[in-house]
């Protein structure tokens, strides 16, 4: 009796669950030909020359039915994925790749790091597509805005008060870590803080991007325009544009003036005034660990990254909204935003294989320093201390670094 209350209960309280997941359960079942086409075991590793990373489901389906390509000719299961998204999708030939990796960091690094290290793909010449809609301040894109950034900043790795306790002279409540104060570079880093990706995969990537026909609509269009009453926020209250410009990672979906400014400042102090701000999202600093590391074991080319935002909502209200009216009101930017994915990323794509010959297959040599905080790829970060390994790319620690480490941190 006392099994059959316990199964009845759990029933009843799993029911509203279930029926509220953000999910396909298309995605976890999957769909088409299983690994390999379902022709059996696969012995040559694919070897995609795009690999199409999205977040979450409606992401990872708009780039289902496109005329295009078809990355649903092969379904592949591959181990370590989410178990709601268990599939890489690919076109039959291979050439394009495409996976789903839940939301936020720990799902993203999880997932990619089974990517990199799965037998079944060969990723050493692969470009990695990170496309995904986000958050955007109305001081540089609106609502279906296509961003592309140089800088990937994890702003939420800080010290953090309540707003309603900390120190009167503060303008926020988050304070780097190992330091006294929001202004102050941080004295501990885990090395995670900051990714640079190739400027002129970027650039091309941009100049694709303004080949495709962007979405809009009347309720985006509606809504954008609260934004015209302040000048700053003029890029808000425009149509939908291809714009160069930073993403902010954090877990916490937060929103605002005052966390806007904030970050905007965080992203200048940690990138040492290089970055520039624009979308906050929850996963791409997790995606470029797993891939920073992967290319640390040769098994992925660093240098071949774009990072791909569409505008959903604005990370701040208009004049006159409150911040909880922006949080909590659902964004007519969410249709549009995912409409631009493959709107902006299908040029991309399709370009880098029709050149792939002439220019893809042996790469876009990056002008500017890539990789993370520590310099662990080799080259010296234009932000932050400096290489922590001469300019050399990273091996086992040697003393003198590990004197520098507390907790798992560097000092600097």
């Amino acid at each position: 009796m006392l099994v059959s209350t316990f199964v009845l209960l759990s029933s009843l309280a799993l029911a509203p669950l279930v029926s509220a997941w953000p999910f396909s359960l298309q995605a976890v079942k999957g769909g088409g030909k299983g690994n390999g086409g379902g022709k059996g075991r696969r012995d040559t590793p694919i070897a995609p020359k795009v690999f199409i990373i999205d977040m979450f489901d409606d992401e990872g389906s708009s780039w289902f039915g496109i005329p295009e390509f078809n990355v649903l000719e092969q379904n592949i299961t591959v181990p370590g994925f989410s178990p709601l998204f268990p599939q890489a999708h690919c076109t039959q030939d291979g050439n394009i790749c495409q996976l789903v990796t839940g939301e936020a960091e720990i799902n993203a690094a999880s997932t990619i790091t089974a990517l990199v290290h799965s037998p079944k793909f060969n990723l050493t010449q692969t470009y990695f597509l990170i496309a995904g809609i986000a958050g955007i301040s109305p001081k540089l894109g609106t609502l279906g805005s296509v961003t592309f950034a140089r800088f990937g900043v994890q702003v939420a790795l800080q010290y953090e008060f309540d707003a309603r306790e900390k120190p009167a002279n503060f303008p926020t409540g988050y304070v780097p870590q190992g330091s006294f104060a929001p202004d102050q570079f941080p004295q501990e880093l885990y090395g995670t803080e900051v990714f640079e990706v190739n400027e002129d995969l970027r650039q091309f990537a941009v100049q694709m991007a303004k080949t495709g026909k962007l979405f809009d609509d009347a309720q985006s269009q509606q809504y954008r325009a609260n934004y015209a009453s302040n000048p700053a926020f003029a890029a808000g209250a425009a149509p939908p544009s291809v714009v160069a410009c930073d993403t902010a990672t954090s877990d916490v979906f937060w929103t605002g003036n005052l966390l806007g400014e904030a970050f905007e400042n965080t992203t200048k102090l940690f990138t040492n005034g290089t970055a520039t701000y624009c979308t906050t999202q929850q996963e791409d600093n997790g995606t470029l660990e797993a891939l920073m590391r992967g290319a640390l074991s040769g098994l992925v080319d660093f240098s071949r990254i774009i990072i791909m935002r569409t505008a959903s909502d604005f990370d701040r209200p208009f004049p006159g909204q409150s911040a909880a009216t922006n949080l909590f009101l659902m964004s007519p930017g969410f249709e549009i935003s995912i409409q631009n994915i493959p709107a902006a990323g299908v040029p991309i794509v399709t370009s880098i294989l029709s050149q792939w010959g002439q220019r893809f297959e042996r790469g876009l040599k990056p002008s500017n320093y890539i990789g993370d905080i520590f310099g662990s790829l080799g080259g010296k970060p234009d932000f932050g201390p400096g290489s922590l390994f001469g300019g050399k790319p990273a091996t086992l620690p040697k003393r003198s670094l590990r004197s520098r480490m507390r907790r798992g941190a560097i000092r600097v």
